[in-house]
């Protein structure tokens, strides 16, 4: 049982499978809010802080796809698991997406889901907990605060002399942050993506692989705007951050 209760948001339409996972978490210690459509839920989220948010992917309404991509406009931490029968390469690409974190197969066993929820929190508060900030190029990467800090180059020195222009600031989601963390912690030294999978998704089937390229090309996206900084793909192998002189 946990220390301090989480704020959970479940939502599920299967009226006996939503009681017996509610039950179960009130039961381990999270206060639940459940709800059976993405629209309510999508409500109760903007009223209420929650510690982990819980999707069924087919919901009525509003499906827990474009749920979570509600929340991420407004929420780039708050972990969020889809429950789902579909287990397709395309679907759990199209969930990460989304900004999904993880997903848990239907049918699952309940105990491993509360495992799963554990791991999420304490992750996510040790996270915060402890600072670790990262400098490469013009670019601070705030691994506590889920935060990429970009200092942009000005054109030159006339207009530097007029003005300074202000960081690019961008919120990273959860697993994001974990994936970048796993390459600055090892900076100009490939990683093999075996071992980013294990540590930031505890598997390194070939489904998950292909959710870490979704990742990589997103991070990748994210820091072009400082050219100092490049993640290289080593093909076959893994990943490598490097930082130009």
């Amino acid at each position: 049982m946990i220390a301090e209760k989480a704020n959970v948001l479940l939502v599920e339409d299967d009226n006996s499978l939503a009681s017996v996972v509610r039950d179960y978490m009130v039961l381990s210690g999270y206060n639940v809010t459940l709800c059976e459509d993405g629209l309510t839920a999508l409500d109760s989220f903007k009223k209420k802080k929650f510690d982990l948010c819980i999707l069924d992917v087919m919901l009525p309404k509003m499906d827990g796809y474009a749920l979570a991509e509600e929340i991420r406009k407004t929420d780039d931490i708050t972990p969020i698991l889809f429950l789902t029968s579909k287990s397709s390469k395309d679907d759990r690409i199209k969930g990460f997406k989304t900004g999904g974190d993880d997903f848990i197969i239907k049918p699952f066993n309940i105990e491993e889901l509360l495992l799963r929820m554990e791991v999420f929190l304490k992750r996510s508060k040790a996270s915060h907990s402890v600072q670790k900030i990262y400098r490469m190029g013009n670019t601070t990467f705030d691994y506590s605060n889920f935060q990429l800090i970009i200092e942009m180059p000005v054109a030159s020195q006339r207009i530097k002399r007029k003005s300074k222009q202000p960081p690019l600031i961008r919120r990273l989601t959860e697993k994001e942050a974990e994936v970048l963390y796993s390459l600055c912690s090892n900076m100009h030294k490939v990683v093999k993506r075996d071992e980013i999978l294990r540590k930031v998704w505890g598997s390194d089937d070939y489904f998950l692989g292909r959710s870490l390229d979704v990742f990589i090309s997103k991070l990748r996206r994210y820091l072009s705007a400082d050219p100092l900084v490049e993640i290289e793909n080593h093909h076959g192998v893994g990943f490598k951050l490097s930082i130009k002189s």
